[in-house]
């Protein structure tokens, strides 16, 4: 209502890309008018599965010609190539049927995630998750968010400290933690597979010093990761 009245853009800061462009989220491309003019800034990372860098979308015309203004002459000196390609590359992936069906399982293997971590004590900030990740409050296990993502990676887990609202700790300490499944999802993993990274990480993150056990479960991740190759890596 206010940028409606008030003549300015609305600016979208979409970092669920993947999931809007397959409609498994609503886009906030969608309005009517006089709905004010809609910017959508966002990655290419995560659950688009594409390079670095992002994209600006808009719905009209003259936003467009301001954008690509903005971009050249004013910010950027000189295209760089082999990151517009990559871009090409992770939007002719998207548009094809097989994305949808990777876009649905991200998000299936979230929510499982979600359920086992909750199942088994951790408290999920909002709740749950209807998305690509989720954000796990560590404070009652009596950790930081830094010591959680340190122990994950220690057994081959890698997971982000991250902010939970009205955090008391530092930025580069914290009291979340935050996962995702984009990665495993591009891996071929499904809903058993991130049944058993919520144990093993709700495992490692209850039993903190407990080295043997996290050198058990780093076996396990080993064995789990063995049948799952990295696409363009390992195959």
């Amino acid at each position: 209502m206010l940028s409606r009245t008030s003549g300015r853009v609305r600016d979208v800061d979409m970092a669920t890309s993947g999931l809007i462009a397959r409609a498994l989220r609503t886009s906030p491309m969608r309005r009517s008018l006089p709905d004010p003019p809609v910017l959508t800034p966002t990655q290419r990372l995560r659950e688009f599965c594409g390079t670095r860098g992002g994209s600006s979308t808009c719905d009209t015309e003259e936003l467009g010609k301001d954008i690509d203004f903005a971009v050249f002459p004013v910010m950027q000196g000189g295209p760089m190539m082999h990151t517009i390609a990559g871009k090409a590359v992770c939007f002719g992936q998207a548009s094809k049927p097989e994305f949808a069906q990777y876009a649905h399982q991200v998000v299936e293997n979230c929510q499982v995630l979600a359920t086992g971590l909750s199942e088994a004590g951790m408290r999920l900030v909002s709740g749950g998750t209807d998305n690509h990740l989720l954000l796990v409050d560590v404070t009652p296990l009596g950790i930081t968010g830094r010591q959680a993502e340190q122990a994950l990676e220690g057994v081959g887990i890698i997971a982000n400290k991250n902010a939970i609202p009205f955090d008391s700790r530092p930025p580069r300490v914290t009291s979340g933690l935050r996962l995702g499944t984009p990665a495993i999802t591009s891996r071929g993993m499904g809903t058993a597979e991130s049944a058993q990274v919520a144990s093993m990480v709700a495992r490692v993150l209850t039993n903190i010093g407990d080295m043997e056990l996290q050198r058990q479960v780093g076996e396990e991740v080993q064995e789990l990761t063995s049948g799952f190759p990295v696409p363009g890596i390992d195959d």
